[in-house]
């Protein structure tokens, strides 16, 4: 049985878990649920804090786990990603009060305060940079108020934040994070039973990402439609009892999709429809 490690709360829990269950597995009704086994899929899944999934994957009693890039990189844990999930996105990036620095090579001396310590410090040893960092478990803004530090690392999205307390984001990002499946350092990468879970998370990811669009066209206009809607590997098409016509069916970029059904409007298709995808395998 595959044993798997998802986020109990925070922000990661919620999409893991509609993630989980779009791909056809059981989850949680209960919050306070610690351990669901679903003997269909032959999978256990374990509800842990974010933060300790790199740690339980690391020691091997665990298969693999969803948790952030960030936490993962922080926890510096004997684990690897292995699928990127394509929700929870954010930058993490440095401030500080105007004046006090522009960037990294500016931080000699000084104080940063996070909630990453582990990230922060191999950034900065990475940039030869002599600084002291202290952990701080959120809130980091205050630090800088009460003099504990002079820069802060965190979690920036829209900076509203940080302007509401008088700081601004310097330098570049030190790195984005996005939701990741991982797994331990060299376990087995073919393990038929972690195959087939990732397969179904990257079909979710697709049937996220793509739309089924049926049109019918003239045939004389077909190739600049195909143009339009090539498919992932070519579109499928089939002749309409009407001579001259021709129906054709396609995955298209979901965000594209308007755009396309404009053009095609345009170029003489009718019956232009989409279709949400809700599985694949490709």
């Amino acid at each position: 049985m595959l044993r798997i490690a998802i986020p109990n709360k925070g922000s990661l829990s919620g999409p893991a878990s509609a993630m989980l269950h779009e791909a056809g597995y059981q989850q949680r009704k209960e919050s306070k649920e610690l351990v669901l086994v679903d003997p269909d899929n032959q999978v256990e899944f374990f509800y842990l804090r974010p933060r300790d999934i790199a740690i339980y994957v690391s020691s091997g009693k665990l298969d693999i786990g969803i948790t952030g890039r960030d936490l993962l990189l922080d926890s510096e844990a004997e684990a690897e990603e292995i699928l990127p999930l394509g929700f929870a996105r954010s930058t993490f990036r440095y401030a500080t009060r105007p004046g006090t620095a522009t960037g990294v090579g500016d931080f000699g001396g000084m104080t940063v305060a996070t909630s990453y310590e582990g990230i922060v410090a191999q950034h900065l040893a990475d940039h030869g940079v002599d600084a002291s960092v202290v952990h701080l478990d959120g809130a980091v803004e205050t630090a800088i108020e009460l003099g504990v530090a002079q820069i802060i690392a965190d979690v920036v999205e829209t900076g509203t934040s940080l302007r509401n307390a008088g700081l601004e984001v310097i330098g570049e990002p030190i790195m984005t994070s996005e939701a990741i499946v991982i797994r331990r350092t060299g376990a087995d990468a073919d393990e038929p039973k972690v195959r087939q879970f990732l397969r179904r998370l990257q079909g979710v990811l697709v049937a996220r990402t793509y739309v089924m669009m049926d049109y019918d066209c003239r045939a004389e206009h077909l190739e600049r439609a195909v143009a339009l809607t090539p498919g992932l590997e070519s579109p499928t098409i089939s002749p309409l009892h009407n001579e001259g016509w021709v129906a054709v069916r396609a995955m298209v970029p979901a965000k594209e999709a308007q755009r396309i059904m404009d053009d095609l409007y345009d170029l003489g298709a009718r019956a232009i429809l989409t279709t949400a995808i809700h599985a694949c395998r490709l």
